[in-house]
């Protein structure tokens, strides 16, 4: 982008040294250095919504593909939009309210008989007996 060869940077130093002075350079720095991260920040916002525009007209010259593409197959095999099958999502509410709402009722589950263990250690026992 820039071509600044390490001499010319070292001119550029030297003469901010000189002019500047040594006391009021790193604060001359710390400036310099936050208008130029803006300015990154600034292209950076730039780049990214031209490659979002780029990208939005790729798409809609895509699905302007896919249709002209998609049009071509069913004329080709002799069908069209209303002769193709019908999907659930086609089909009216009345199509899902042909069945009972299975989870409209409440279930009721048994719970389990848990008995508690016995306090002579025999349960211990068998469970290390080899089987």
């Amino acid at each position: 982008m820039f071509d600044i060869a390490p001499t010319e940077l070292l001119a550029v130093a030297v003469v901010a040294l000189l002019v500047i002075g040594p006391k009021d350079l790193p604060k001359a720095m710390r400036v310099v250095g936050h208008w130029v991260a803006r300015a990154r920040g600034v292209a950076r916002q730039f780049r990214s919504g031209f490659d979002s525009m780029v990208r939005e007209a790729e798409l809609a010259e895509m699905e302007k593909k896919w249709a002209e593409e998609n049009k071509r197959i069913m004329d080709e095999h002799g069908g069209s939009a209303e002769t193709q099958p019908t999907t659930p999502a086609d089909e009216p509410d009345s199509y899902y309210t042909a069945e009972p709402d299975l989870f409209s009722q409440p279930v009721t589950v048994e719970k389990p008989v848990v008995s508690a263990a016995p306090s002579d250690g025999t349960a211990a026992a068998d469970a290390k007996a080899p089987s």
